[in-house]
């Protein structure tokens, strides 16, 4: 494990609410847990839960800015990765050829909410390409957004493939394979030529050969494959810097990030942290959530990359790294991403999400 000093001054999270109140505890000696803790929860003046994981922050020059963890072992990116998994939509000139806006490019890289606008952006892209829901494989889940939930129970419906937080991304799957006259069925295959391309763009902006011994099956059926999170951050390092490639693919990370810029509730939805940062810090970041405490993005301006992977899959506490993250190498964040309190029944504050001791001294 090895922490480089970060680019920019010291934080004081001490000042922080709820956080000089609380005492850490000792750590556990756990030899088999060779991952730092990041964040801590605590309730009144104890710790109550520790979550460790692996972060690295990298330079688009290949500099290493910070890094915890094992940086180097595989982990599962999960939808941290479609922004990448987007650039082939972009490179094929599919989006271009069936007329693509940038609601739904941005609905390509996203994790979306399922609400009706998302819903119908995702149905215009199929229209476009001359397919409709059926050709989805993504498979079906109820909406993330609660109004949307709510009226899906009230009329006694039940959701469709559309609704999935993936379907943006099969609709651009689909859309480049009818594109270039590929096979619509199998689209989602390790084999077939949509998912080759996908895998060949992670091995070029990783800079690594990824074998079939690291590809797993996403909750969208789609190959996942296993990355290094020193890897994976180097890779949108580049991609917000737009550099380390080909003016063609510079070209595809610029169209994804302006179209994400552009509408930036599709790229996630109006109360998550993805759009909001979109929506607060524009250009100077771009974060995107994955399943089981996966997360990664760009600060463009800065040059960086980061990649980050909660061992035990807590989404809040891949939210508050991702947070501490941003204000860290982001200036005009300072002072605008607070850490969450912990809220009982009654509303009371009891506690607050922290980062560890190891994650602050890294970050100052």
């Amino acid at each position: 494990m090895r922490a480089v000093a970060a680019v920019n001054a010291p934080l004081d999270f001490s000042a922080r609410p709820g956080y000089a109140e609380a005492e850490a505890a000792p750590a556990i000696a756990n030899l088999s847990m060779t991952n730092p803790v990041l964040v801590e929860i605590t309730r009144g003046p104890l710790v109550e839960c520790r979550h460790r994981g692996v972060l690295a922050v990298v330079a688009n020059d290949g500099r290493v800015v910070l890094e915890l963890g094992e940086t180097a072992r595989p982990v599962y990116p999960r939808s941290a990765v479609k922004p990448l998994q987007a650039l082939p939509l972009i490179e094929s000139k599919a989006a271009a050829a069936f007329g693509f806006a940038d609601k739904h490019i941005a609905l390509s890289a996203a994790s979306h909410s399922g609400t009706r606008e998302h819903v119908e952006a995702v149905r215009e892209m199929l229209r476009l390409c001359g397919l409709d829901e059926r050709a989805l494989h993504c498979g079906t889940h109820l909406p993330r957004d609660e109004t949307e939930q709510r009226a899906l129970l009230l009329a006694g419906a039940k959701p469709g493939p559309l609704h999935h937080n993936c379907s943006g991304k099969h609709a651009a799957m689909l859309a480049t394979a009818r594109h270039l006259g590929e096979a619509i069925e199998g689209y989602w295959e390790a084999g077939h030529p949509v998912q080759q391309r996908i895998r060949a763009v992670l091995e070029d902006m990783c800079g690594m050969k990824i074998g079939a011994d690291v590809c797993g099956i996403d909750g969208c059926m789609v190959p996942n494959w296993a990355l290094p999170a020193k890897a994976l951050a180097q890779a949108f390092a580049n991609f917000g810097a737009g550099s380390g490639f080909s003016n063609t693919r510079v070209a595809a990370a610029r169209r994804i990030m302006d179209a994400a810029l552009a509408a930036p509730d599709y790229f996630a939805g109006a109360t998550r942290l993805d759009t909001r940062v979109l929506k607060q810090f524009g250009s100077a970041a771009i974060v995107k959530t994955g399943a089981e405490g996966a997360y990664a993005g760009a600060f463009p301006r800065a040059g960086l990359g980061f990649a980050l992977k909660i061992e035990d899959g807590a989404t809040r506490a891949a939210e508050a790294v991702v947070s501490l993250l941003i204000e860290a190498f982001v200036p005009e964040a300072r002072g605008q991403m607070p850490l969450k309190t912990i809220k009982n029944a009654q509303g009371f504050e009891v506690g607050v999400v922290r980062p560890s001791e190891i994650l602050s001294l890294a970050l100052g």
